[in-house]
């Protein structure tokens, strides 16, 4: 008998691809929390917050054998209340759920944010390091608090085989976080005097680490991440943008002019992030699951200089 999966976020590009990868080899039951999934008929698919008692109607039908979460919500598409009602909340009834209805094996997607930006971050930084994303801004208190109840749960219930996983910039077709919507315009900001280097991976290698993630089943905390990193101005020229420099002094004309851009591209939040480096060592997934990404920085950065053409 196949296995029966439990995908969240399911509207995304990328479990989209998660699903087309899967489909064929495991029985899928998708979710999502913000809108209503079109899928093919043998794929059931709810809408359903993880708070409601509807989602654990759902664990109790289906019987999972694994649950694949990529529902958490960022902070471009939602208010920080709602954000950590479904972040935290939500992913702590998930985990009770799993616990409960004894799901066998857990993927979780989270995000190489959680270690912070800062002048003296180390060059590619490794997963035992402090997730300082929580003292510099509100705005990433969800996402640590995610990851902390998962590493609790990963400790606490090892039945529960969770595999924890921190990708840098996912961008493609389809995506619409920040550095993707960065890269789609034809002007786009950067601090003048910053340029830090950055990791970028495709779509489609993020959806295929995924289920090797899964499918190889080595329980832990891994960073995904390609092994060459651009710096950012650089990335945005390749990417055919023409960049519109933003003085960064002093601080307070700097912000005043990041809250007057576009939200959905450049946030007040993440300005560090465009400041410092914040590269993440992905050799440890690399070995554990012979992972090698398909898509080069240039086929990267050639899909976005496309869309200009």
């Amino acid at each position: 008998m196949k296995q029966r999966i439990l995908i969240t976020g399911a509207a995304g590009a990328l479990a989209q691809q998660v699903i087309r990868r899967l489909r064929h080899h495991y029985e899928l039951v998708v979710v999502d929390s913000r809108t209503e999934v079109t899928t093919p008929p043998d794929i059931p698919s709810f809408r359903c917050e993880f708070l409601h008692r509807s989602f654990e109607e759902l664990f109790r039908k289906y019987q999972f054998d694994g649950v694949i979460h990529l529902g958490r919500i960022s902070s471009r598409e939602s208010t920080r209340e709602r954000r950590y009602n479904a972040n935290v909340l939500g992913t702590q009834r998930l985990l009770e759920h799993c616990v409960k209805y004894e799901v066998k094996q857990l993927v979780v997607l989270s995000t190489h944010f959680v270690y912070g930006a800062h002048p003296y971050n180390p060059a590619f930084i490794t997963e035992d390091a402090p997730l300082k994303a929580a003292g510099f801004t509100q705005d990433l208190v969800d996402t640590v608090e995610l990851e902390n109840l998962v590493m609790i749960h990963l400790w606490k219930y090892p039945q529960l085989r969770t595999t924890l996983l921190r990708p840098c910039h996912i961008v493609g077709p389809g995506i619409n976080n920040s550095m993707s919507q960065l890269l789609s315009q034809p002007r786009s900001p950067a601090l003048m005097g910053f340029s830090p280097l950055m990791q970028f991976i495709h779509v489609s290698d993020a959806a295929k680490a995924i289920v090797l993630a899964y499918q190889g089943d080595q329980p832990g905390i891994y960073n995904l991440a390609s092994d060459d990193c651009v710096a950012f101005q650089d990335a945005l020229r390749l990417s055919g943008c023409k960049i519109l420099p933003i003085p960064s002094i002093p601080e307070s004309l700097c912000r005043a002019v990041v809250k007057k851009l576009d939200k959905r591209y450049f946030q007040l939040f993440l300005l560090d992030y465009f400041k410092y480096a914040t590269t993440i060592d992905g050799r440890l997934f690399k070995n554990t699951f012979n992972y090698e990404p398909d898509i080069s920085l240039t086929e990267i950065f050639q899909h976005y200089a496309n869309l200009k053409s």
